[in-house]
């Protein structure tokens, strides 16, 4: 009896490695989430972050990252493609807010070294699959 479905390629360490950085970073995505919906509806900061009590910028900064970071966690979990796009949104959007804007939102140094070292990671497995599918494709054609 055949089986039903073709048989799966086993996947390189690099390939693991990169499913377990990306749910790493997914269960700081849903962190990030968790504090900004607890802020709006008060349950932090002894309820001075509600949203009727923030100012302008922050009424639409932090619902939109309210929404942005869970949404980007379920796309980083399932190793899907969409999910590193909307977590470069959310971090590209609090790049801006606590660097550009620290007037504003004031300053967060953890935040802005985290997404830093998240996207130098990213970048560096990116490479490593990048010299993966080079090394195998000499491996196929012979010079």
């Amino acid at each position: 009896m055949e089986p039903d479905s073709p048989t799966v390629p086993k996947r390189t360490l690099t390939q693991i490695l990169f499913v377990l950085f990306l749910r790493i970073v997914a269960m700081t995505c849903f962190w990030f989430g968790l504090q900004y919906w607890g802020m709006l509806v008060g349950y932090t900061l002894d309820g001075r972050g509600r949203f009727d009590l923030l100012s302008l910028p922050w009424q639409v900064a932090a619902p939109s990252l309210a929404v942005l970071f869970p949404v980007a966690s379920l796309g980083l979990w399932l190793a899907v493609s969409w999910g590193p796009v909307l977590y470069a949104l959310a971090a590209i959007i609090q790049f801006l807010m606590y660097n550009l804007w620290a007037d504003i939102f004031g300053a967060n140094v953890f935040v802005l070294l985290f997404h830093a070292v998240v996207a130098l990671l990213y970048l560096l497995f990116r490479i490593a699959f990048w010299l993966e599918d080079r090394r195998r494709a000499e491996q196929v054609t012979p010079r």
